[in-house]
C-alpha cells in the first residue's frame, strides 16, 4: 500500500468547503483513498459505478440525496449521475456558513469542465486532482520538487546518476497501483483492458459518439502516445491518420477529459507573446500506458526509440503536474517555442507571475549551448524569469550564468529525494 500524499490535502479541504471534488483517470487509486477517509471522517461512502444504485439515482436524483440529509456523504465515480449536481447545490445552499464536508465526490472525467455540465458550484467546492503514483510515492520520497525549485535552494550535496536504463525502467513501470507489481504479460493485458473499457464506456458518457469512433480512436490514441514532448499540429495529424481535423481536435479534448493526456498550453506573456508558437504540447497521463500503446516492451527498446527523449520529458512533466497537487504553492505549468525553434520544455509560472523554466536532457554531460532555449526565455522576460534549470542525469548541481541570467544543472534523481 502506497502512502498518498494527496490524503492530507482533502482532509484539510473537507474542514474548508462543503464539497471537495476529487478527479483523476479511472484506477488511479481515488476509490482506496476516498473509502479510507470515509472509514475515518466518518463518511457514508456510495459507488455509482453499482448499477442498483445508479438506477436508484437516476430515477430520484432528490430524494436520494435527501435521504442522506443528516450525513456526510462520499459519491464515488459521480461523473455518471450530473443530474445530481442540482440536488447538491440546493443541499450546500442550505447549510449554514459553519457546516463543512457534506460531500466528498469523485469522478474519472472531469464533468465540471464538460459542455454537458453547465451548472457549476461556485464558492461552495474545492477541485483536487489525483493522478497515478508519482515518482516521490514509489520511493516515500519527502522532497516536493515544486516547493524546491520556488524556493530556489541549491546547497545540496551530490545526488545519484542515473543511467538510461534506470531511466527508461521508471517511464515504463509507469504509476498505475494495480500494475506496480506484474510482469511484462500481465501490464500488457491490463493496457489493453483498462484502453477498451475507456473506449467503450467513459467515452460514450462524454461524446455524442456517432458511426465508427471506436476504430478511429484506436488509430489516434496509439498515434497521440508517440507524440508525447512535442507540439499538437491537428492538420498533420489529420493528414497522417485520415481523419478531419475537427473531429480529431474533439476527439483529443475528450481524452484530455478522461485523464488519457494533458494538453499544455504556450508560455504568451510579455514580449514572448510575440514570439511564440502558440501551438500547444502534449504528455500522455501515464508514460507506462503509453510505452504499452507504442508496443514499447523493454527497457533496451526504449533507450534506443525516437520516443526516449518526448517520454523522459513526459515523465518529469507530469513529476511536477502531481507533486503539484499537494505542494505548498501551486503554479502553472507552461511550454514555450519561438519562432526560431529555440523551446523551453516546462515554463513554471508562480503565484506573483515569476517564471522558472524547466529544460530536461538525457545526458550526464552539459554545455552551455544546452541552455540556449532558457538564456531566450529569460531574454524576454527579465522582469520576471527567476531562473532556469536543466535536469540531466548526473550527480551534481552544477551553476551556470549568461549575463546575469541564473541557470542551474540538477539531477533529476532529485525528484526521488
Amino acid at each position: 500500500m502506497f502512502e498518498r500524499k494527496l490524503t492530507s490535502v482533502v482532509i484539510e479541504l473537507l474542514n474548508e468547503f462543503r464539497i471537495v471534488y476529487l478527479t483523476g483517470p479511472r484506477q488511479a487509486g481515488k476509490t482506496t483513498l476516498t473509502k479510507s477517509i470515509a472509514l475515518s471522517c466518518g463518511f457514508e461512502y456510495m459507488s455509482l459505478d453499482n448499477s442498483n444504485i445508479l438506477r436508484s439515482v437516476q430515477n430520484d436524483p432528490i430524494g436520494f440525496i435527501d435521504s442522506f440529509k443528516d450525513k456526510k456523504l462520499v459519491l464515488d465515480e459521480f461523473q455518471y449521475v450530473p443530474e445530481l449536481i442540482p440536488a447538491i447545490k440546493q443541499v450546500s445552499d442550505n447549510l449554514s456558513s459553519e457546516e463543512k464536508g457534506k460531500f466528498l465526490l469523485t469522478g474519472s472525467a472531469d464533468i465540471f469542465k464538460s459542455g454537458k455540465t453547465q451548472e457549476a458550484l461556485p464558492g461552495h467546492m474545492a477541485r483536487l486532482e489525483l493522478y497515478p503514483l508519482s515518482l516521490s510515492e514509489k520511493q516515500n520520497a519527502q522532497t516536493n520538487v515544486v516547493d524546491f525549485l520556488c524556493n530556489q535552494n541549491m546547497n545540496i550535496s551530490s545526488l545519484a546518476s542515473l543511467s538510461h536504463k534506470e531511466l527508461a525502467g521508471m517511464i515504463l513501470q509507469g504509476g498505475y497501483p494495480e500494475v506496480q507489481e506484474m510482469s511484462y504479460r500481465g501490464k500488457q493485458v491490463w493496457y489493453d483492458s483498462y484502453i477498451e473499457g475507456r473506449l467503450f464506456k467513459d467515452f460514450e458518457s462524454l461524446y455524442s459518439a456517432r458511426g465508427d469512433y471506436r476504430s478511429k480512436l484506436k488509430s489516434l490514441i496509439p498515434y497521440l502516445a508517440g507524440l508525447a514532448g512535442n507540439l499538437v499540429k491537428y492538420a498533420n495529424i489529420s493528414n497522417d491518420l485520415g481523419q478531419e481535423d475537427k473531429l480529431i481536435k474533439s476527439y483529443i479534448e475528450v481524452l484530455e477529459l478522461m485523464f488519457i493526456l494533458k494538453i499544455v498550453p504556450a508560455y504568451l506573456k510579455n514580449k514572448a507573446k510575440r514570439m511564440a508558437v502558440t501551438m500547444p504540447k502534449l504528455h500522455m497521463i501515464d508514460t507506462g500506458l503509453a510505452c504499452s500503446l507504442l508496443g514499447v516492451k523493454n527497457e533496451n527498446q526504449l533507450t534506443t526509440s525516437s520516443y526516449f527523449g518526448g517520454l523522459l520529458e513526459n515523465l518529469i512533466f507530469m513529476e511536477l503536474q502531481k507533486q503539484n497537487s499537494w505542494s505548498t504553492e501551486q503554479v502553472e505549468l507552461f511550454h514555450f517555442r519561438d519562432s526560431y525553434k529555440n523551446e523551453v520544455d516546462i515554463v513554471l509560472e508562480r503565484a506573483n507571475n515569476q517564471i522558472i523554466g524547466v529544460e530536461v536532457k538525457a545526458s550526464a554531460t552539459i554545455k552551455q549551448q544546452d541552455f540556449k532555449g532558457l538564456i531566450k526565455l529569460a531574454e524576454l522576460n527579465l522582469a520576471k524569469f527567476q531562473y532556469g534549470v536543466l535536469f540531466y542525469t548526473g550527480k551534481d548541481v552544477l551553476p551556470f550564468t549568461h549575463n546575469d541570467i541564473q541557470l542551474f544543472a540538477v539531477p533529476i534523481s532529485l525528484l526521488l529525494q
